[in-house]
């Protein structure tokens, strides 16, 4: 099980979102062997909320939001949900394209997976997701950064 220490205000943004990044690399994908985390999550509507959170985050957010440009934001959300759904072991099927198709072409870097990860961590702060809940589903994410990050 992944554990970090969550940093606290006065450590800062930078150093919080380094503790998430190692959370994500350093995760494991065995968590949705059941649906507690589907369920902790809030269910369909918990995760939709965050989705939403994530997605609004991410449109406005200067480091990230041209990668954006021209992405429909219903569709995505509701892809992310489904992807999201599954993932914590919901009933949902995520039927989009893989991560390495759907990113090849936005040339992402470490530095911009970093602020999409803050955003989702914001998104869950918001819905007062518990920071261990947080853990479960950053680690079942962790493995998509190799199709993810391509420059």
């Amino acid at each position: 099980m992944t554990r970090i220490v969550r940093a606290g205000p006065s450590l800062g943004l930078p150093l919080r979102a380094a503790l998430v990044t190692l959370a994500l690399w350093s995760g494991s994908a065995s968590w949705a062997a059941d649906d507690t985390l589907f369920r902790a999550l809030g269910g369909d509507a918990g995760i939709a909320r965050i989705v939403d959170g994530l997605i609004d985050r991410a449109y406005l957010d200067d480091r990230i939001k041209a990668k954006f440009d021209g992405v429909k934001q219903a569709a995505l959300k509701e892809s992310i949900r489904k992807q999201f759904c599954q993932l914590s072991g919901g009933p949902c099927v995520y039927d989009g394209e893989t991560m390495r198709n759907s990113h090849a072409q936005l040339a992402l870097t470490k530095a911009d997976f970093n602020a999409l990860v803050e955003d989702l961590q914001a998104a869950m702060d918001e819905q007062q997701v518990p920071f261990t809940v947080q853990n479960k589903l950053l680690a079942l994410l962790a493995p998509m950064h190799r199709d993810i990050i391509t420059k």
